[in-house]
């Protein structure tokens, strides 16, 4: 009995033990395991409670003695690999940090550019915000930048050139002239505007340009004198004399050519003119600091005298206000006038005695590229294919409204005289009806005093062009490619400077079968990246239309 009472006793001490309160008291006062309703999910368990860990992780939780044989090599293997991880995330830190603070920049693959995406819908109007947040203009001098100038005296001598042309190839001749005299270090003569065949006109330098802003802001990069020096007797013979002209000078010298072949005869005979000087300096072969000067004379040094400037500025207030409220404007450059059109050899839509009378002007004007005229036709359809040829007013007018310009669109267009007149116009002046030109928004007496020189009259069309909200140009030349690098430079690349695709229309008309919706497909996604975006500038090709890499620096 005895025995069977001890057993008894044992046994219930047994259930007592196991019974649900004894465990919950226990488990309360171990460390290791947490009570059982604090931050626990609906069921009262934690995660891990749920969801088994593995002992590492239990381990660096607290859930589990670190010191304990199961969990101490995982546990070390952990924290060794989430070192490395932070090791490895502080040195790609700054990497990544650069990649999120990247400026907008367009990248050309073949002839193909590719550009960054934004969120920003896109817009007629201008270029996306970005891309005008990401670049300033930085040509100036700056004010902690010494100059090297040597004094007058001590400058290698004289040169003087005459640029030839129109006004916008002019311009380039005096960037260049500008910079070859910095790279001699010799005294640049005021150039002066030769009369062209084409534009015969006979402005001079200070007829069109702020001599005086030109001289003194170019002080402190090169010495500048207004005429030829008293001393030198020889003045009629500059340009025409053998031993003072410099005749050799390629296309597209470099600097060390002009060091080696005429900063000597420069020494020798003191005075010297480089004739012919149309694109006689590079832009690759020469240092990116002369580059940067070029855009600084570009940019900052030839400005229009004050009565240009504020007349450009009228009309561009006036195409602002012509709907009775404040709208954006679209300039356009239509370059189809009768020499345009000859030098193109292109073949254009016309009667059979338009197409008569422009081969005889041909033949006249370019007698060894026309011959006898029997491969201008393939050799005319080959040019429209790869895009080569002018675009027609009707054809620019078909892509500006594929791209979404409505017939509201305000349209300042500049041009000389078309190459067919009122009937060539009749299709873009019927899609645009509010086009106007400098002579529609002027009166007689404000354009009189411009009339004298025909520069002038382009000076006012370039000066509107470039204050436009959108510029759109429909042949290559040196107007276009100025206007668009201006704006790229000044305006930050938020200015919209189209180049449109010409390839696109042969494709167009070329295939009759193509619907109206597929063709503006094309060229809404075609023109996304040919607005005037950030891109470097082009190896081996010129600055004037893209400054970006010698003269403009991070936002």
């Amino acid at each position: 009995m005895a025995e069977l009472r001890h057993a008894t006793a044992a046994a219930a001490a047994t259930r007592a033990t196991g019974s649900p309160s004894k465990r919950d008291a226990e488990a309360a006062s171990s460390p290791l395991v947490a009570s059982p309703r604090v931050g626990g999910g609906r069921d009262g368990l934690r995660p891990h409670q749920r969801w088994p860990l593995p002992p590492p992780v239990r381990a660096l939780l607290a859930c589990e003695d670190p010191r304990s044989p199961t969990a101490s090599a995982s546990y070390r293997i952990l924290v060794a690999a989430i070192a490395c991880f932070a090791l490895a995330a502080l040195f790609s830190a700054p990497s990544l940090w650069a990649r999120l603070n990247a400026p907008y920049l367009c990248r050309k693959e073949g002839i193909r550019l590719h550009c960054p995406r934004v969120s920003q819908p896109d817009s007629l109007w201008e270029n996306p915000h970005a891309a005008a947040t990401s670049w300033k203009p930085c040509a100036e001098r700056q004010r902690h930048e010494v100059s090297d100038l040597v004094s007058e005296n001590e400058t290698s001598g004289f040169i003087f050139i005459h640029a030839e042309g129109g006004l916008n190839q002019q311009r380039i001749a005096i960037c260049n002239a500008v910079a070859i005299a910095k790279i001699m270090n010799a005294t640049l003569i005021l150039p002066v505007l030769k009369q062209d065949q084409i534009w015969k006109d006979q402005t001079k330098f200070e007829d069109i340009f702020d001599v005086d802003h030109f001289i003194n802001y170019l002080k402190e990069d090169v010495h500048i004198v207004r005429d030829i020096p008293d001393w030198f007797t020889e003045k009629d013979d500059l340009f025409t004399s053998i031993k003072r002209t410099v005749k050799n000078v390629p296309k597209y010298a470099s600097a060390q050519f002009y060091i080696d072949n005429v900063l000597p005869r420069i020494k020798e005979k003191k005075i010297m003119s480089i004739k012919p000087f149309v694109d006689r300096l590079g832009y690759d072969n020469v240092p990116m600091e002369i580059n940067r000067l070029r855009c600084r004379v570009n940019y900052h040094a030839l400005k229009f005298l004050p009565d240009i400037e504020e007349m450009a500025d009228k009309l561009a207030t006036r195409m602002r206000n012509r709907t009775g409220s404040l709208n954006p404007y679209m300039a356009l450059h239509l370059r189809f006038e009768k020499g345009m059109v000859g030098l193109s050899f292109c073949d254009f839509a016309g009667t059979r005695e338009e197409k008569a009378m422009m081969a005889t002007y041909r033949q006249q004007q370019w007698p060894r590229r026309y011959k006898n005229g029997s491969h201008l036709w393939p050799l005319a359809l080959q040019k429209r294919k790869e895009g080569r040829c002018p675009l027609e007013p009707g054809e620019i007018g078909i892509i500006l409204r594929a791209m979404g310009y409505t017939k509201e669109t305000q349209i300042y267009v500049a041009s000389g005289q078309v190459y067919g007149g009122n009937n060539r116009m009749a299709p873009l002046r019927n899609m645009f009806p509010n086009m106007v030109s400098k002579e529609d928004l002027a009166s007689k007496e404000e354009m009189e005093p411009f009339k004298k020189h025909v520069t002038s009259l382009a000076a006012l069309d370039f000066l509107v062009c470039l204050k436009s909200d959108v510029f759109v140009m429909t042949h290559g030349g040196n107007f276009a490619k100025l206007i668009i690098g201006y704006r790229r430079y000044m305006g930050r690349h938020r200015l919209k400077s189209i180049k449109p695709d010409k390839g696109l229309m042969s494709k167009f008309f070329g295939d009759p079968y193509m619907p109206w919706a597929t063709f503006v497909e094309d060229v809404v996604i075609t023109h996304q990246t040919r607005t005037g975006l950030p891109e470097p500038t082009f190896p081996h090709y010129d600055l004037w239309e893209n400054p970006l890499t010698p003269c403009m620096c991070r936002a």
